[in-house]
């Protein structure tokens, strides 16, 4: 009986380990990228500070695009910056369009796309903006019979669908839309990504202010196609170097710093 046991225990054992070397073997998502020289960054241009592009220069800039280069880097590959529109992203790293998206997407918004996360690459939190002076709106709370706008599919959305008592939501396919409302005074409050918030307060010649947080902290991570193991682990791996030798620091200081 001993005998018989130990065979079928092997036998288990084998098929396991062939199943998982065919399922390893199979995944060449980080061969392609080096064969090709390029890794293909695909992302929402229009979320600043995190991508945007230059009006003057007509380039991409923004966190996401110089961490993209630097994980590009540390690859030993070239970085390619695609442009796409926000609600098509996923649908097109799945049909190849890109390699990666770097483009402050949290963990809870890739959650059930069937895609592959790296580990988390920052911290954000969704806040309250409103119109300079308003006093009326300083909580969570205070949203309770106010019209506030948010971007669909953002993490701040889903936020925002948890709190009680707003009067409406309204959502825009881009953010600058919200704040063009807020503007002339069409709602009351923008739920928004912390650093984009404090970035188009600065920028606005004070038009709007930051006030209290909403909901809590998202991981954002980068997502590539469910199975692309190999590439997954190349970026965490990557990630965890820059991390270790002061190029996110750097990153994050000049893109992301609010003082």
């Amino acid at each position: 009986m001993k005998s018989h046991a130990k065979l079928i225990t092997a036998i288990i054992a084998l098929f396991l380990v062939s199943i998982c070397g065919s399922a390893f073997a199979a995944d060449n998502s980080l061969k392609k990228v080096k064969d090709k020289g390029t890794l293909v960054v695909g992302f929402c241009a229009a979320y600043p500070p995190f991508e945007s592009r230059n009006e003057k220069t007509g380039k991409f800039e923004g966190f996401d695009v110089d961490l993209g280069a630097a994980l590009a880097k540390q690859l030993g590959v070239k970085v390619e910056y695609r442009d796409a529109e926000w609600p098509g992203l996923i649908a097109g790293v799945n049909k190849g369009d890109f390699d990666v998206l770097v483009t402050c997407m949290s963990r809870s918004e890739a959650r059930g796309k069937n895609v592959n996360m790296s580990d988390t690459y920052y911290k954000d939190s969704d806040v309250i903006a409103v119109r300079k002076g308003d006093d009326s709106i300083k909580t969570e709370a205070d949203l309770k019979g106010k019209i506030v706008g948010v971007q669909l599919g953002s993490s701040a959305e889903q936020a925002l669908d948890k709190v009680k008592g707003v009067k409406a939501i309204h959502k825009y396919n881009y953010n600058p839309e919200a704040f063009l409302d807020l503007q002339n005074k069409r709602i009351d409050a923008v739920a928004i990504g912390y650093a984009y918030a404090v970035m188009q307060s600065k920028t606005s010649k004070g038009l709007y202010q930051v006030v209290g947080q909403i909901g809590d902290k998202t991981d954002i991570v980068m997502v590539l196609t469910k199975g692309a193991d190999q590439l997954t682990l190349a970026l965490n791996k990557s990630l965890k170097t820059i991390r270790g030798n002061g190029t996110y620091n750097a990153l994050v200081k000049k893109w992301l710093s609010v003082n």
